[in-house]
C-alpha cells in the first residue's frame, strides 16, 4: 500500500457514505414533502444546517489546510517510529482515529469553549441527514489539536487522515430517524439509534454515546445509553432559532456574558474550561 493508494481508498469510503447519505436524503425530502405536518420549518431548519457549511468550510480551506502540515512537521522530527502502511497498519490507525474521536467529542461536550463550537451540530430540534453537516466554524481546529497524539505513537500523516476520514465518512447514515433499532449491531457499532440518543436533551440522554465508528468506547467509559423512547433533540437550554449567524454563534454570548460578569481572572477562566452549565459559589444570588 502506497500514501496515493491509501488516500484514493479513503476517498472512495467517503464517496461511498456519501451516496448512502444521499439516497437517506432523498427519502427524508420525500417524507417532508409528501406527510410532512411543519414542512415549512423542517425545510428551514435543513436549510440553516446546510448554512454552517459556509463558515465552517472558509476557515478549514484558508486556515487549517495548512495547519494540517504540522502532521508532516512532526513525523519528520518528533517521531521515533513509525508504523508499517500495511493492512495491519491501516486497520489500527482506524481503531486508534475511533478512540480518539471518542474523546475528542466527549471532551468537546465538557469543557465550554469548546462547546461553544460543538453545541452547533446539537441545536437542531430537527434530526435529519442534513444535521450530519452542521458544524461549528472552528471545530476542526480542536479535532486537528486531539489527533496530534496519533503522530506521536507512529503513524504516518496519510494513516492519520484515513483514519478521521473514515470515522467520519462512516457517522454520514446516523443522522436519521428513517432507519429504526438494529437489535445487537447497536449493542456494538454507532447506530441511528444510538445516535439519536447523543442528540436527545432528555436528561437520561444527555452526554451519552460519544463514539464514531462503534459503541464499545461508550461502553469501557461509562457513557453508553440504548434508545428508549424517542428523544426531544436539540439544547438543554430553550433554543430554536433558524437564523444562520444565531446558529453559528449560538453558544458565544453566553459564554462572554459569564465571563465579562466574572469576579476573578481564575473564575474567567474556569467559565471557559468547566464544562456547560458550571457556576462558582459566587454567582449564587449575583444578578
Amino acid at each position: 500500500m502506497t500514501p496515493t493508494a491509501l488516500d484514493a481508498l479513503g476517498t472512495q469510503i467517503d464517496e461511498v457514505f456519501f451516496l448512502i447519505g444521499v439516497a437517506i436524503l432523498l427519502i427524508e425530502t420525500a417524507e417532508v414533502l409528501f406527510k410532512g405536518e411543519h414542512k415549512g420549518r423542517t425545510l428551514a431548519e435543513m436549510a440553516v444546517s446546510a448554512s454552517t457549511q459556509i463558515p465552517y468550510l472558509v476557515f478549514e480551506v484558508l486556515i487549517l489546510t495548512g495547519g494540517y502540515a504540522i502532521f508532516y512537521i512532526l513525523a519528520e522530527v518528533a517521531q521515533p517510529w513509525q508504523i508499517p502502511l500495511t493492512w495491519r497498519g491501516i486497520a489500527l490507525a482506524v481503531v486508534a482515529a475511533d478512540l480518539t474521536y471518542y474523546w475528542e467529542h466527549r471532551i468537546a461536550h465538557e469543557v465550554r469553549l469548546l462547546w461553544t463550537q460543538h453545541a452547533v451540530h446539537h441545536s437542531s430540534r430537527d434530526y435529519n441527514i442534513i444535521t450530519g453537516i452542521r458544524f461549528g466554524p472552528l471545530e476542526g481546529v480542536w479535532s486537528l489539536i486531539a489527533h496530534i497524539p496519533l503522530v506521536c505513537l507512529g503513524f504516518s500523516p496519510e494513516m492519520i487522515f484515513f483514519g478521521i476520514i473514515t470515522v467520519l465518512a462512516y457517522q454520514t447514515w446516523i443522522h436519521t430517524e428513517v432507519i429504526g433499532r438494529l437489535g445487537w449491531f447497536d449493542r456494538v457499532m454507532n447506530s441511528p439509534a444510538n445516535h439519536r440518543v447523543h442528540h436527545g436533551c432528555d436528561d437520561k440522554y444527555i452526554d451519552r454515546n460519544y463514539g464514531g465508528i462503534t459503541v464499545i468506547w461508550d461502553q469501557l467509559f461509562g457513557t453508553y445509553q440504548a434508545e428508549e423512547e424517542t428523544p426531544r433533540y436539540g439544547l438543554k437550554r430553550d433554543f430554536d432559532s433558524r437564523n444562520p449567524v444565531v446558529v453559528w454563534f449560538s453558544e458565544l454570548p453566553g459564554l462572554w456574558r459569564d465571563m465579562r460578569h466574572a469576579s476573578t481572572w481564575d473564575e474567567a477562566w474556569r467559565y471557559m474550561m468547566r464544562p456547560p452549565g458550571w457556576r462558582p459559589p459566587s454567582a449564587d444570588g449575583r444578578e
